[in-house]
């Protein structure tokens, strides 16, 4: 059986780690026998210079068609006075194909342990999950307004929208250590009293799994004392954000880690959580370990090989064991050198 994969490259890195990725993709299925074949779309700023749109109808055709979707990253200041900017193309795939859970896996190994900013008897064997609502709340909320003397965003979530994240978490928690951490802000906002009601029911169908509560502001502050204490950690899509970025850090570099976006049906979407670094562009030092672990991603979730997302995963610790690392990670090897040293551990 010949899975289907779209391939949105994107912009400045974004062509650079995909390259990579796929040429681990490549050497991984022969390994393997995983019979694939893909097809690359335009996406973010470069469909605006070829399409004049960031999301343009083929590419969404094509995504919807595949079994899975690489994205790399999207953006950069080329685009900052672009009738629609890049940005506008991944909020609009993310609705698109109803993809509502983001998926961060926040993971330490032995290897990244020296390069974390954390002291490591409390980074390590930090492992845990962020579950982010991806497709409501205040991102996509109306009325929405800028004007000259007053903004206005609007926070807004149905009972579907937040049942189904809870749901994806909590069955998420079951296959870990079955604990899941609800983090919101009840104390203040109307949305966040209406997630926690939420959580309180749906916890009941889950009696396997502990939750514990926690505001934002104080979840910031946990996941650098104590990484360790999380499972899973549902939350909207404000806070998600917020917390993966800040999640990634400690793990010693953003560069490290990879990301699914799942809805009810039709493919997911895998790309590392990092931007497009328009800095490093061009100079051969980019990181794509994240982007790699993204195919170890779709292996794993979905074409359950599982055999080849593990050797993938494996590769890339012992490379950085190794110390075959790009600058972010306080090495000195080229984009080339790491894609290659995972192949050859591979």
């Amino acid at each position: 059986m010949t899975h289907h994969i779209a391939v949105l490259a994107g912009d400045y890195i974004g062509p650079e780690i995909m390259a990579s990725a796929l040429a681990v993709l490549q050497h991984a299925a022969a390994k393997y026998d995983f019979d694939y074949e893909t097809t690359a779309y335009p996406f973010g700023g470069a469909a605006i210079d070829a399409c004049g749109e960031p999301l343009p109808q083929a590419t969404i055709d094509g995504a919807k068609a595949a079994d899975a979707i690489l994205l790399a990253a999207i953006g950069g200041p080329k685009w900052d006075a672009a009738p629609k900017r890049p940005e506008a193309g991944l909020l609009a795939i993310r609705q698109a194909l109803q993809l509502y859970a983001n998926i961060r896996p926040t993971k330490v190994s032995d290897a990244q342990i020296d390069a974390s900013p954390i002291k490591p008897e409390i980074v390590a064997g930090t492992d845990f999950v962020i579950a982010r609502e991806l497709t409501s709340g205040a991102y996509f909320g109306k009325p929405r307004e800028l004007a000259a003397d007053h903004a206005i965003d609007t926070m807004y979530y149905s009972q579907a929208e937040v049942e189904r994240i809870m749901n994806t978490g909590f069955q998420l928690a079951m296959q870990r250590k079955q604990h899941v951490t609800i983090v919101d802000k009840s104390n203040v906002l109307a949305t966040s009293k209406f997630w926690r009601a939420t959580a309180e029911r749906i916890a009941k169908r889950f009696p396997k799994v502990s939750v514990d509560y926690r505001y934002i502001d104080a979840t910031t502050m946990a996941i650098m004392t104590a990484p360790t204490a999380f499972d899973v950690i549902i939350t909207a899509n404000l806070f998600g954000d917020i917390l993966s970025d800040e999640a990634a850090q400690i793990t010693g570099s953003i560069g490290t880690i990879p990301s699914m976006s799942a809805g009810a049906s039709g493919p997911n979407l895998y790309e590392p959580i990092h931007g497009s670094a328009p800095d490093i562009a061009g100079k051969g030092i980019a990181n794509p370990i994240a982007m790699i672990k993204s195919v170890a991603m779709m292996a794993q979730y979905s074409f359950q090989a599982n055999a080849m997302a593990q050797a993938i995963e494996a590769a890339c610790d012992a490379v950085i064991a190794a110390g075959i690392t790009t600058p972010d990670l306080g090495g000195s090897a080229t984009n080339q050198d790491v894609t290659d040293a995972i192949i050859a551990r591979i």
